[in-house]
């Protein structure tokens, strides 16, 4: 590769979509379209309503859809087609190319088993070690990741440790498999805010020192914007807006964005009541012919509702909305006459 070349992103979708079908025999629309890319190194972060498509994203990119689920488009990681891997690839890909960690690590590890045997059964089958080489590398991840007497902990039970404590082995288990791209599907969900904090300070710290990818699945925007360089607002399955986590804040562009940044609470003002977007979030399958947010959105017109809105340019990020420039003239003269 030349000086020159643009370097491989590790992860590339184009055109991702995904369909359900139903018992009936209804196709359904989950994913429309999606398309994203993320650097080696990079963090990005996913957020939106529930139903938007974030964790059926990370579905498709892991080949975990349910099986009356398809998915068309492009899935790369590392530039090879995840989606023409056969088993022994696909193994590769799931156990040293990609690490998913779950929102409830309760109901992802054996409550029969140790917690040591949780950890060191890939290590033993995939990876060929001996059970006591095996046993010294998830020790020493469990320091890795803040577990104090890791040794006693690997005897224990997942009961008998608190929910980030297992959370953290979670990240542990994922940690041995030496991934190249994290997967974090909403992983502070089931904790409270304190130990949240220290969830996402470990998985943060963990990426930059060991130079990985991280998708970071959340609600929390402003949890996005803290750990993640890039922030892809979904709704109805598609991408409604992308831009660098540091112009978010000042240059979001979508209704949708701004009414999730509306409806936060702020520590310096008071107010009796939080702002809300109107109506309910749809899926997809639900969406009308034009933009899926228009029937929620104060900025629409008859066009919106017929007419699909592309994915472009502007204001250095990237916004699905047919009335964008508009509404930003509007918000600035807004700004200029308060």
């Amino acid at each position: 590769m030349s000086a020159d070349a643009p370097a491989v992103p590790l992860l590339e979708l184009t055109g991702l979509t995904v369909d359900f079908t139903t018992e009936d025999g209804v196709s359904r629309t989950l994913l429309d379209g999606v398309d994203l890319s993320l650097a080696p190194g990079e963090a990005l972060g996913l957020v939106g309503e529930s139903g938007s498509g974030k964790s059926m994203t990370v579905r498709a990119i892991t080949r975990l859809l349910p099986r009356a689920a398809t998915a068309s488009g492009t899935i790369r990681f590392e530039g090879a087609d995840v989606g023409a891997m056969d088993a022994g690839a696909l193994r590769g890909y799931r156990d040293g190319g990609v690490g998913l960690v779950f929102q409830d690590p309760r109901a992802h590890i054996n409550p029969t088993r140790k917690i040591g045997a949780f950890l060191t059964e890939a290590l033993v089958r995939n990876r060929h070690l001996g059970k006591k080489e095996a046993l010294a590398r998830a020790e020493a991840v469990l320091a890795e990741v803040g577990i104090d007497d890791p040794a006693r902990r690997l005897r224990q039970y997942p009961h008998e440790v608190s929910g980030g404590m297992l959370q953290r082995v979670m990240i542990a288990s994922v940690l041995l498999a030496e991934p190249r791209l994290i997967l974090a599907d909403e992983p502070t969900t089931a904790l409270d805010v304190t130990i949240q904090r220290e969830v996402v300070g470990i998985l943060d710290r963990l990426r930059r020192d060991r130079g990985m990818g991280m998708v970071f699945i959340t609600h929390d925007l402003d949890l996005a914007l803290a750990v993640c360089g890039r922030v892809a607002v979904m709704y109805a399955g598609r991408i409604v807006e992308l831009r660098s986590a540091e112009t978010l804040h000042e240059r979001a562009a979508h209704p949708y964005t701004l009414g999730l940044l509306g409806s936060r609470p702020a520590i310096d003002e008071r107010s009796e009541r939080l702002s809300a977007i109107l109506g309910r979030p749809v899926s997809a399958f639900e969406a009308g012919p034009g933009c899926a947010f228009a029937p929620r959105c104060s900025f629409a017109t008859e066009t919106c509702e017929t007419t699909p809105p592309p994915l472009t340019e502007f204001d250095g990020g990237l916004v699905r909305c047919g009335r964008v420039e508009e509404i930003h003239a509007h918000r600035k003269s807004e700004e200029a006459n308060a």
